[in-house]
């Protein structure tokens, strides 16, 4: 076979446009995965700590108020208890400093921590107050023009036990540090995630490799496959069990591709063997016929001669076209019931005058009904009643039985009492070409049971040998009820 003509397993597929590498998308949809994870992470992280700062803050200023309302009630004729609590409390502490202002109800400031009136806003930018007895949960933030962040709430207060008046209470707490922590809590967060993501995507990639190195081998074992080397195997013993299935079946299909180049090379060797031989007879006539002069009748047997192989080879076509035909499906099958008998008979009337030349008796026996194409069906029979004759010794008989199996399908068993066949030559006879007789001067081309074969495969059937060597042969056919991929017709 030339090397234009060789099958090459080699040539890598090609690659699609548009399309990534498998450890490409995994790396990447891996990445995104943890990214959307770790920032996820950080944001309720942050929430969590913005959120009980802000709690703790709202608590603190609560208990400022309270505080200062305890204050007016119960010393309503000490204004020092609540100048302490106003000017000298707030601005005593280091860190979270809070402002007061006490206000009549006229909106009248009576007292106020010094200072506040240069850094928080006026009076009425203050939020809503909430009602006496009513504890205040919620505060209002707010910017100064210098960049300081406060925490801003408002309460109404009442003064003695008498409750004669109330008063209006504005407290702020500055959370500058507070914004100061959160903003670097911030900064430090973004830079995880960073890290994480950058993290995430070089183990992702590196895991990927590694995951994905079976499959290169594969790959590289599979670009070092050629028709030469087709007995080569991966041998998945060694891969991750989630590859061995794919390494199992590649294995197989080498296996099949194997089995089948092998077959197409003998197939192509027979075939040529076969066609050489009556091409080469017809041209040795041929040239014996021209190379002196032949009267009429010496004239007419080199025809006669030359009509016998151009016969043979018809018959090799016609076998050789419906083989590649039953190959490809191309076949169109008439399935419909008939009783097998009238068939059995219209075959063996063909073969009357060939067994009586040799006074071979042939019964037949049984009757069934046989739902399956009436022409394919006489087709497979006379291929095996003929190679019957011919193996049947002068005298011999051969049997034909029909009858109906177990599971509903129709048996046809033909037995001669010829040479048989060696156990060894069994599983090939049904093989394309394939003879017994190595010699290959018996009649035929060796193409009768491969045939008979691609028949019953046609019909969903069966075709099975039971030979002994010096005994005879029997085929048994079976034809199935119904074939589940076919419909009759």
């Amino acid at each position: 076979m030339s090397s234009r003509g060789a099958i090459n397993l080699a040539r890598p597929p090609p690659t699609a446009r548009g399309t990534w590498p498998i450890s490409r998308v995994v790396t990447v949809f891996n990445t995104l995965a943890t990214c959307a994870i770790l920032f996820l992470a950080c944001a309720f992280l942050y929430w969590v700590m913005a959120r009980s700062l802000e709690d703790e803050d709202h608590h603190s200023l609560a208990d400022q108020v309270e505080i200062l309302r305890l204050t007016l009630k119960e010393k309503p004729g000490d204004p020092e208890a609540l100048k302490m609590e106003v000017q000298s409390e707030g601005a005593a502490r280091r860190f979270a400093k809070y402002y007061a202002r006490v206000l009549n109800k006229e909106g009248k400031v009576l007292m106020q921590t010094s200072g506040m009136e240069r850094l928080l806003p006026p009076p009425e930018a203050f939020p809503p107050p909430a009602n006496v007895g009513t504890t205040p949960n919620e505060g209002q933030h707010w910017k100064s023009p210098n960049g300081k962040f406060f925490l801003l709430m408002a309460a109404w207060a009442e003064t003695g036990a008498a409750q004669e008046e109330v008063r209006l209470l504005q407290l702020a707490l500055d959370i500058t540090q507070e914004e100061v922590v959160l903003a670097k809590y911030r900064r430090t967060l973004a830079l995880v995630l960073l890290l994480g993501v950058v993290c995430s995507a070089s183990l992702g990639a590196f895991i990927t490799r590694r995951a994905m190195r079976p499959l290169r081998e594969i790959t590289a074992a599979a670009q070092h496959i050629t028709a030469a080397q087709l007995h080569e195997r991966i041998h998945p013993e060694r891969w991750p069990q989630d590859l061995m299935a794919l390494a199992t079946a590649f294995d197989d299909m080498l296996g099949r591709l194997e089995t089948s180049f092998t077959r197409l090379t003998q197939f192509s060797a027979d075939l040529a063997h076969e066609i050489r031989t009556p091409i080469a007879s017809l041209r040795g006539e041929a040239e014996l016929a021209l190379g002196r002069s032949q009267t009429p009748d010496e004239y007419r047997r080199v025809l006669e001669s030359s009509m016998e192989e151009y016969e043979r080879l018809s018959r090799m076509v016609d076998s050789l076209l419906f083989l590649a035909r039953s190959d490809n499906a191309e076949v169109a099958l008439t399935r419909q019931p008939f009783p097998a008998t009238p068939e059995v008979q219209a075959v063996l009337d063909l073969f009357d005058a060939a067994a009586a030349e040799k006074s071979i008796e042939v019964k037949t026996s049984g009757d069934a009904v046989v739902h399956g194409d009436a022409v394919l069906f006489r087709r497979a029979l006379s291929n095996l009643v003929a190679n019957a004759v011919h193996h049947t010794p002068v005298g011999g008989r051969i049997t034909i039985l029909v009858n109906p199996l177990e599971n509903g399908a129709t048996g046809v068993v033909v037995t001669d009492p010829g040479c048989g066949i060696p156990a060894d030559h069994l599983p090939k006879v049904l093989d394309r070409f394939y003879r017994v007789d190595p010699s290959r001067h018996q009649p035929g081309a060796g193409l009768g049971l491969a045939i008979v074969k691609s028949i019953m495969e046609l019909h969903g059937g069966a075709v099975s040998l039971n030979s002994e060597v010096g005994k005879g042969t029997a085929v048994s056919l079976s034809f199935p009820h119904r074939h589940p991929s076919l419909k009759a017709t």
